[in-house]
């Protein structure tokens, strides 16, 4: 059985083909008299030659192949077999008999309803076998062979293609194979195969009528027709993801939406020949039961977004990128048609037409929304981000991202104007971002903010984290990277004033380059009994000091990394010597100053270490690095 399954296109199939070296030969006799001897004449009519009966003709046996057969006759020999075991080996004979056991058809077996199990019993093919061809692996015999080979083994029910061999590649003949040996297929995958057409959907349509997934990213050559047959076929369907398929358009996503209707994901990316017409069949034949949508580089208009708004009564999570001819008066609409009651996760990222007007319609519309996403939106303002904040009382997850009107006044208008839910903000790459003092006082109230990260803002500084540490005197994760004007002055002042109660969590500053081993000491004496993740990487100011500290003050941190700071191996001794400290996470990528004398230190920390990064650590010779590797078995190690 595991022949067909793990077959391997480099080994060799046996052929068949006549046993005579010359076609002649086989037509070579012109009669046989079957008596005590037989008589046996050659055309020339030579000297007649009297030969036993069984016995060799000139050392010579008579062998009759199967192989002579025609397809047609081994198509009928082949569907009579009693049971997968028997159709496995025949298939695992040549390339030719394969394709042919693979051409049949469930319903033309003998035994058409069931398989054969190892163990001799009968089981449903209920589609419990995963299978994945991939590169110069993805080949029409390859699929074949796992299409019959996995009839046995309960069915095959998830298929993923990706990419193709460029000489003999997966082609219709392929998903042929599929279709006829595997009724049970429920997910199919297809991605950047060129080779594949509206045949081979056809065909799996026909014969895989289970499917309940269909994945396809950059087929070029399936067009409409094909998804068309999938979706009068394939009721069951529940998701849908099209991307970059140049000929899918409107009358593909118009019979999905009126034949499935099942469908609770939809995903459609960079297909030009999709617009407003599929969109709106799609939205308002599956209003009751799609709760998942993601449209991307699609030529849709504000209708599209106002049918959303209309008919999404379910949409649970929506995601809406590069839709260029949507403006503002799309996102107006869809907030002020008030049919996305249901909405709890919502992203949108380089949409012109997000503006403060469309951002407070949407607060506004979205009463449940919980996780609200913002990236590359250039027109969006302060303004629109406060406002949105005062509508959206459920909100708990902002993320704003390359939104350069965003500026210190939105970020703190945001923080005391947001419901009590909001427990994490995320802003990164944000350039418009300047640390100033604000022209009003603060108030006393504060704000319910549990984590927030900082990224790549260049201009936010330390009045930024005084006026934070005000606010939010409940933090518990904070992650500031990237961020060069920051200092141990303005972290100290967030360090001491967070809640000793909760504690700090997680605390990130990679690239904060002016951090110093104070704010490593601050950290351990003010959190040490809370801290569990610490990233100092980059931050080359922090030396041997701050680990003395980190050793003698935390208790349960668990995952370190001083990558490229200013560590010798003093430093891991003293986190070596520690009689609490059980880290599982330790980089040390990029110290130069650790040597060959750290190794029975490490040696240590590996008792409890199940990952340690020591890339580009120089001066730590590959003789010690194999001793490592020997020493601590049951631990990652990068070197």
């Amino acid at each position: 059985m595991s022949q067909i399954v793990n077959y391997s296109e480099n080994e060799e199939f046996y052929h068949g083909g006549s046993i005579y070296s010359n076609p002649k030969e086989a037509g070579s006799f012109l009669s046989l008299r079957i008596v005590n001897h037989v008589d046996v004449y050659f055309p020339n009519k030579r000297a007649r030659i009297n030969a036993p009966v069984g016995g060799d003709f000139l050392g010579q046996k008579k062998q009759v192949s199967l192989d002579s057969l025609p397809d047609e006759c081994l198509y009928e020999i082949f569907r009579r077999l009693p049971g997968y075991q028997e159709r496995s080996s025949c298939a695992s004979v040549s390339k030719r008999w394969l394709m042919l056991v693979s051409s049949i058809p469930c319903e033309d077996l003998c035994n058409k309803n069931k398989v054969a199990a190892d163990e001799g019993e009968e089981i449903d093919s209920d589609g419990f076998l995963t299978r994945s061809l991939e590169g110069k692996k993805a080949t029409d015999v390859r699929l074949a062979a796992a299409a019959v080979g996995s009839g046995g083994l309960g069915g095959l029910g998830k298929l993923m293609i990706r990419g193709t061999n460029s000489v003999r590649g997966v082609t219709d003949l392929g998903l042929k194979a599929v279709s006829r040996c595997c009724p049970s297929l429920k997910s199919l995958s297809i991605w950047n195969v060129s080779s594949i057409g509206d045949e081979g959907l056809v065909e799996i349509s026909n014969g895989c009528r289970r499917l309940e997934k269909l994945d396809l990213c950059n087929c070029p050559s399936i067009t409409s027709k094909g998804l068309i047959a999938i979706a009068k076929n394939c009721s069951g369907l529940t998701l849908l993801s099209i991307e970059g398929c140049q000929l899918i358009g409107n009358e593909g996503l118009q019979a999905i939406g009126q034949f499935c209707p099942n469908l609770k994901s939809v995903t459609i990316k960079d297909c030009p020949l999709v617009g407003d017409q599929g969109i709106a069949t799609l939205m308002s034949s599956a209003s009751f039961v799609l709760t998942k949508l993601k449209l991307q580089g699609l030529n849709v208009t504000d209708l599209s977004l106002a049918v959303i708004g209309h008919y999404g009564k379910v949409v649970s999570d929506l995601f809406l990128a590069n839709l260029q001819n949507v403006n503002e008066k799309g996102f107006w609409v869809m907030g002020n048609a008030q049919g996305l009651q249901h909405l709890k996760s919502f992203t949108i990222s380089s949409c012109q037409g997000v503006t403060d007007v469309a951002v407070e319609a949407l607060g506004k519309g979205c009463p449940n929304l919980k996780q609200f996403a913002l990236k590359k939106c250039a027109f969006l303002s302060d303004n629109g981000l406060i406002s949105f904040a005062k509508a959206a009382r459920s909100l708990e997850s902002l993320q704003f991202k390359e939104c350069h009107r965003i500026t210190q006044i939105g970020f703190f208008g945001l923080l005391l104007n947001c419901g009590l839910k909001l427990k994490d903000v995320t802003m990164s790459s944000c350039f418009g971002f300047k640390d100033m003092v604000l022209g009003f006082p603060l108030p006393n109230k504060s704000a319910p903010l549990r984590s927030v990260t900082i990224s790549n803002c260049p201009g936010l500084g330390d009045m930024t984290l005084a006026m934070l540490a005000k606010l939010c005197p409940q933090l518990q994760c904070v992650n500031f990277n990237g961020l060069p004007s920051i200092t141990d002055a303005g972290l100290l002042s967030l360090i001491e004033s967070c809640d000793a109660g909760a504690g700090l969590v997680k605390v990130g500053l990679a690239d904060c380059v002016n951090v110093t081993d104070d704010i490593v000491i601050a950290l351990a004496k003010f959190h040490g009994g809370t801290l569990e993740l610490l990233n100092l990487e980059g931050c080359g100011k922090v030396t041997d000091t701050g680990l003395v500290a980190i050793a003698d003050d935390c208790l349960l941190l668990n995952e370190l990394d001083v990558s490229k700071c200013a560590i010798t191996d003093f430093g891991v001794a003293s986190l070596a010597r520690s009689k609490h400290l059980s880290l599982q996470i330790l980089s040390l990528s990029g110290c130069s100053m650790i040597s060959n004398k750290c190794l029975p230190f490490l040696a240590k920390l590996g008792q409890s270490l199940m990952g340690l990064n020591i890339q580009n650590c120089n001066s730590i010779s590959s003789t010690v690095t194999d001793m490592l590797e020997d020493r601590l078995f049951r631990c990652d190690i990068l070197s």
